[in-house]
C-alpha cells in the first residue's frame, strides 16, 4: 500500500472542510428561516395580546354599564316596593280600625239589649 503524500492528505482534508462549510451554510440558512419564523410568531403574539387587552377593556366597560343600569333599576324597584308596603300597611290599619269599631258597636248593642230587658 503506497503511502499517501502530505499534499493529498491536505487536499482531502480541505475537501472535507469545504463540505462542512456547505453544511454550516445550509444550517445557518435554516436557522435564519427559523429566526424569521420566531419573529413572525412573536409579532402574532403581540397582536393577539393587544386584541385581548382591547376585548378586556371593552368587556369591563360593558360590565360597568350593565352594573350601573341594574343598580338604577334595583333602586327604582326598591322605592316602588317600599311605597307599596307603606300603602298596604295604611290599608290594613284602616281595616283594623273598622273591625274594632264594628266590634265595639256590636258590644254596645248587646249591652244595651241586655240592659233594656
Amino acid at each position: 500500500m503506497p503511502e499517501t503524500g502530505l499534499e493529498e492528505r491536505v487536499a482531502r482534508l480541505e475537501g472535507r472542510v469545504e463540505g462542512f462549510e456547505d453544511r454550516f451554510a445550509s444550517l445557518e440558512r435554516r436557522l435564519d428561516g427559523l429566526d424569521a419564523g420566531i419573529d413572525a410568531l412573536d409579532a402574532g403574539i403581540d397582536a393577539l395580546d393587544a386584541k385581548v387587552d382591547r376585548f378586556r377593556d371593552e368587556l369591563a366597560g360593558r360590565v360597568e354599564s350593565l352594573d350601573h343600569r341594574l343598580s338604577s333599576r334595583i333602586e327604582a324597584l326598591d322605592h316602588r316596593l317600599a311605597g307599596g308596603i307603606q300603602a298596604l300597611d295604611h290599608k290594613v290599619s284602616r281595616h283594623f280600625t273598622w273591625t274594632v269599631g264594628i266590634q265595639v258597636a256590636v258590644l254596645l248593642a248587646v249591652v244595651a239589649a241586655l240592659a233594656g230587658r
